[in-house]
């Protein structure tokens, strides 16, 4: 999985939306940027929906509120259904939706809720 999809990237330095994606990048994965408030986020151009990224997707990293995940998972399922890309979805810690982690699964996808991908990544370097 080398091309991350960041649902609520942001520009803010500081923010772990914007500080673990930055940690990705300098990691080697390529970032790009979810954010329709923004044009541009870590050098990358920024795009409205997940619909819109042009290319291949292979992790959906979400840092937006628990309930807003249903909407992101039928979002990730439909870009699924058209593009056969997304292999899974990680909700960043604090970030959980039972039902639509259940509904993700059913569909093939992986995901992982409530963690954070920066600490993760960290520990199996360790």
């Amino acid at each position: 999985m080398n091309r991350i999809a960041v649902v609520g990237c942001s520009s803010t330095p500081g923010k772990a939306a914007h500080e673990v994606p930055a940690y990705l990048q300098r990691q080697g994965y390529e970032i790009v940027p979810v954010n329709p408030f923004a044009d541009e986020i870590l050098g990358e151009a920024a795009v409205d929906s997940l619909a819109e990224v042009e290319g291949k997707i292979d992790l959906v990293d979400v840092f937006r509120p628990s309930e807003e995940v249903a909407g992101i998972v039928d979002e990730t399922i439909d870009r699924k259904a058209a593009a056969g890309d997304i292999e899974a979805i990680w909700l960043q810690l604090g970030i959980t939706d039972a039902e639509a982690t259940a509904k993700a699964e059913a569909e093939g996808l992986t995901v992982v809720a409530d963690r954070c991908l920066k600490v993760e990544h960290q520990r199996l370097l360790e």
